[in-house]
């Protein structure tokens, strides 16, 4: 980063995002449950609604294929409306409207219909909020073609991808980990875009490539600190965007390292892990001095007790534990 920076939370540096694309272009609008007064679940839209008023920020009913549909029509129309579910976990029920129109219109009219909508939403455990509301499901989105998917772990990285994100023409999938809301950085003031597809390494190391996104990048920076005290230089790259896919970026610091693990919060089986596994399989297999890694989510329904729900998703230790067997 270059220029003047200033600390913000991860949710404001959404919500400066969302208040500087809203000054910046007038065709942007913001739909969900509780946006209005109440600022959103997690208060990234606070104060919108006394600045940009109600016939921009728009309160809606609990309805999230309304909610959705109402976006994709917008969309169509002309406006850049950007959509806040209060959960992932409920994003299946507007799911026809993600996947049969949003997803597909561009394709479906020969490139004369765009559909430049953003939908925020957030997942995750590690909150107590049990099975029905932390899950992560990335994986459901990136497997829809026409569809990006995005997901930051640091607030400077927040507000560039989600600027960009309402300025891209395609539908964009942004997820938030409900646990990163309250996680402090510095952030660029002013304009700043982060290119989607563009991942990031959060720390060069030699001994192998810990490739994560979301939250597990403070977990895997965490791993990465204890392994360096032991001798281990693991390279954390945070992917930011999945779809697109900076593949170069995964297979040059795989070539360097010649050892791959990956590491995110969704259940290991169909997880998008497997992506990373195979792509660097098929493509870098000869540069490899071990078998691929995956570290994620246990085959489970995430617990209501907080004790139990550590014992599902991956933790600091359980990464320096498989990087060590990695490079063993």
């Amino acid at each position: 980063m270059t220029g003047a920076t200033r600390e913000m939370f991860y949710n404001e540096a959404l919500g400066e995002a969302l208040r500087l694309e809203m000054e910046r272009d007038e065709r942007v609008i913001v739909l969900g449950e509780d946006i209005a007064e109440h600022g959103g679940a997690f208060q990234v839209t606070a104060g919108l609604l006394d600045k940009f008023g109600p016939t921009r920020i728009r309160q809606t009913p609990i309805s999230e294929l309304g909610i959705v549909g109402a976006a994709v029509g917008a969309a169509l129309t002309g406006l850049r409306p950007v959509v806040e579910l209060m959960y992932v976990d409920f994003s299946g029920l507007a799911m026809d409207q993600l996947v049969n129109q949003a997803a597909q219109n561009r394709f479906m009219f020969g490139g004369q219909a765009r559909v430049p909508m953003v939908m925020r939403t957030q997942g995750g455990s590690g909150r107590g909020n049990a099975a029905q509301h932390s899950k992560s499901l990335e994986a459901w989105f990136t497997h829809v073609a026409g569809l990006k998917v995005v997901m930051p772990s640091t607030p400077a990285d927040a507000k560039g991808l989600l600027t960009s994100a309402i300025r891209d023409d395609d539908p964009v999938i942004f997820l938030e980990h409900k646990l990163l809301y309250r996680t402090k950085g510095q952030v660029p003031s002013g304009e700043y875009l982060v290119p989607l597809g563009k991942a990031d390494v959060k720390r060069a190391g030699t001994d192998l490539t810990i490739v994560t996104w979301s939250r597990e990048v403070l977990f895997s920076l965490e791993a990465a600190g204890k392994l360096a005290a032991d001798g281990i230089e693991a390279e954390v790259i945070d992917l930011r965007s999945l779809v697109p896919l900076d593949r170069d970026a995964v297979l040059a610091s795989v070539r360097r390292t010649h050892r791959l693990l990956v590491v995110h919060e969704a259940i290991k089986r169909g997880g998008y892990g497997g992506e990373i596994a195979a792509i660097v399989a098929e493509e870098a297999f000869d540069d490899l001095d071990a078998p691929p890694r995956r570290l994620a989510g246990l085959e489970t329904p995430i617990p209501y007790a907080q004790h139990l729900e550590k014992t599902v998703v991956p933790q600091v230790d359980d990464i320096v534990r498989v990087a060590k067997e990695l490079v063993a």
